[in-house]
């Protein structure tokens, strides 16, 4: 991947080079800060009140000439408007042309002026990103969320740009009106909506979808996915990643999300009669349901290896694998064997294919729609982890076929490897296999005069060219000065992977570990518990979890669009640990007889309280996760999920062992190890963001 610095660097426009935020400058502060305040010459809170100064003028600067621009530009645009109205009354086809090349002309300058705003943007988010990390602060959610909405900050000019969409509708609007309609008397709204064919307005648009960065729901899935969104690629790179796309491939990976998660939890309803049918214990459940995850741990590494190659072999391995893995499962019952059942929930856990799909928005996916892709992976996710329970509850029938048992038990097993097997056959005919990924280099450029100057358009004084900008990389996470190919190269192992982890990532893995062990440990002992204090039938477990999985969705719109703009990442991360961790205390069985509404109640809330915290947790940590982890085998997100993976399997370990002591205890047994890593989270979360608000 092309460093940041370089990127920039390579796009200047000298006659705007004073207006821009001066990147250089304040990093060089950042840098003085931090050797300042370790020599005990300053304090936390001058650096804070110093720096926001900083940053206030240097956006006001940039927000002046900006407007100034924009006036410029609506000039000009009602100068043509005059003359094109002029034409209404005199046809004149070469004056259409000449019109349509002056609209043009002004898109290619709006087009500049985009590509400055967005570098700014990129700029200021880059800034406040290495101040965070060099000071271990959360600056950046402080200095945002302050300015956002103040009246007195132009923060939201560089952000929401409504004059710049101004602009550039009336400039696709008059563009359209005269497109093909020479000589015609027919307003465009008399014609039925055609795609305007103007390379300048698609390249508008494209540049205006990039600017929104904003904290919206869309964003918020993007970094629950763990997918890194590259800014500003060069227009070389977006070419390469539109000749690897291709959409029916996209909706295979996010098909392959959708079924894996069924797959994942349709089996929790009934794990426990399984388990009792076979003449085990119901607490046996627990290695039942977590066997698919021990066999995760291993198949994320060499699935993502393999993704470094090929996206297509991978999937259909993965496809046969589950099949073998489901009907292996649905056997066991007629074998009377619990080690077949347990095999068979290994090859399901041998086919997680998460890293691939993962892999595949990251890498194949065009930038102007990797959002959208991001944020289907998770919507895909959720809505697995609701259907899998749902579906579960409806297959309550008993018939054979032969030798063949087809009940409650063994359904699920059956029903997916039919699922698996439709969607190999769909996969095999429809899965394209993209290009190989070329050096950027190598990949011919347009020679056309007009684009070079569209691609080169755009001033970059923020990363000028100096020993020590080729020093400090935003790779750095660690706090160390690492070369530009060092800090580009990605990680080759775990272990060197987790030596770029920071303190604070760090935390935030151990609160990943946290949230995912305390949910394993709701949903997979959901059916003995419930059994035991309620009688529940496995129709009313099921319908219980699927409720719980419908939460998901609705949970993430509420904080990506209202709460995450109102909080910050800091205190929205500490108050859903605190629920979390009072939904657990709730959940105890002390004194007083367990009913329902107490189960029902503790466990929505923590289930709902450790979805808010999987989302901002994984919000913050997309952020400073270190670069060189956001590509290659051992990323970022194979490492959050080998977190999540562990702490799963030995969630549902702790189920199986707590059961001899027998169901009685089972429920306080699992919850108490839950309570002390959550509080060991707390503490850990108050140390880390002891920052100076």
């Amino acid at each position: 991947m092309v460093a940041f610095g370089k990127k920039l660097k390579e796009r200047q426009i000298v006659e705007w080079q004073g207006y821009y935020i001066n990147y250089k400058v304040m990093k060089k502060k950042v840098k003085q800060y931090a050797d300042q305040i370790q020599a005990g010459a300053l304090n936390q809170r001058y650096v804070l009140k110093d720096f926001s100064r900083m940053l206030d003028k240097e956006i006001e600067k940039v927000v002046l000439f900006l407007l100034e621009q924009q006036g410029v530009l609506a000039s000009r645009i009602s100068e043509l408007n005059e003359q094109q109205d002029s034409l209404q009354e005199q046809p004149d086809l070469s004056k259409v042309t000449e019109l349509r090349e002056g609209y043009r002309y002004v898109g290619r300058d709006l087009l500049k002026l985009l590509f400055f705003v967005e570098i700014n943007a990129i700029g200021l988010r880059k800034i406040l990103k290495k101040f965070d990390k060099r000071f271990g602060y959360s600056f950046t959610d402080y200095y945002v969320k302050t300015r956002a909405n103040h009246p007195y900050s132009q923060l939201q000019q560089v952000f929401k740009h409504v004059g710049l969409g101004a602009v550039v509708g009336a400039i696709s609007r008059n563009l359209a009106d005269l497109q093909d309609r020479e000589g015609s008397y027919l307003s465009i709204y008399d014609q039925p909506a055609l795609p305007l064919q103007e390379p300048v307005v698609d390249a508008m648009e494209a540049a205006i979808d990039r600017l929104g960065y904003s904290t919206t729901f869309l964003n918020f899935s993007v970094q629950r996915s763990l997918i890194m969104l590259e800014e500003l690629p060069t227009p070389v790179e977006e070419h390469v990643d539109d000749q690897r796309y291709h959409f029916m491939s996209l909706l295979l990976n996010l098909a392959n999300t959708f079924l894996y998660m069924i797959n994942t939890y349709i089996v929790v309803p009934t794990a426990d009669d399984y388990s009792m049918s076979l003449g085990a214990a119901a607490t046996v459940c627990g290695i039942v349901i977590g066997a698919m995850a021990v066999a995760q741990v291993f198949s994320s590494v060499y699935f993502s290896a393999w993704s470094n190659r090929s996206y297509f072999r991978p999937l259909v391995f993965s496809s046969i694998v589950l099949f073998v893995g489901n009907v292996m499962y649905a056997l066991a019952y007629d074998l009377k064997s619990i080690p077949v059942l347990l095999l068979g929930r290994i090859f399901c856990g041998l086919g997680s294919a998460r890293a691939v799909n993962r892999r595949y928005i990251s890498d194949c996916v065009p930038l102007k729609i990797r959002m959208q892709a991001s944020a289907g992976f998770v919507s895909a996710s959720a809505l697995g982890m609701a259907c899998g329970p749902a579906i579960a509850g409806l297959l309550q029938t008993n018939f054979k076929i032969y030798k063949l048992t087809f009940n409650q038990d063994t359904l699920p097993g059956w029903v997916m490897a039919f699922s698996w097997l439709i969607y190999l056959v769909w996969l095999s005919i429809s899965f394209r296999e993209p290009a190989q990924e070329t050096e950027v280099n190598n990949v011919p450029r347009k020679s056309n005069a007009e684009n070079d100057d569209l691609e080169k358009g755009v001033v970059q004084p923020l990363l000028l060219k100096s020993a020590d900008d080729e020093q400090e990389n935003e790779g750095e996470c660690d706090g160390s000065e690492e070369a530009p190919e060092e800090s580009r190269r990605p990680a080759n192992s775990i272990v060197e992977a987790y030596r770029l982890l920071t303190p604070s990532v760090k935390v935030q893995l151990l609160i990943y570990f946290m949230l995912k062990y305390a949910m394993e440990i709701l949903l997979s002992a959901s059916s003995v518990i419930t059994a035991y204090y309620f009688s529940w039938s496995t129709s009313t477990v099921a319908i219980f979890l699927a409720c719980l999985g419908l939460t998901v969705l609705p949970v993430n719109v509420v904080v990506g669009s209202y709460i995450s703009n109102i909080f910050q990442d800091r205190q929205l991360l500490l108050a859903s640990e605190i629920m979390v961790c009072l939904g657990i205390l709730l959940s105890f069985n002390v004194v007083i007889p367990y009913s329902v509404p107490q189960y029902v109640c503790s466990g929505l809330l923590m289930f709902v309280s450790a979805e808010v915290l999987e989302g901002v947790n994984l919000s913050l940590l997309s952020r400073v996760m270190s670069s060189r982890l956001s590509r290659g085998t051992y990323n970022g997100g194979l490492l959050s999920t080998e977190a999540g993976t562990i702490a799963r399997v030995i969630a549902d370990v702790t189920i199986t062992l707590g059961g001899y002591l027998g169901q009685s205890r089972l429920l306080n047994v699992t919850l108490l190890p839950s309570l002390l890593i959550c509080i060991a989270c707390i503490f850990a979360t108050c140390r880390t963001y002891n920052s100076l608000y």
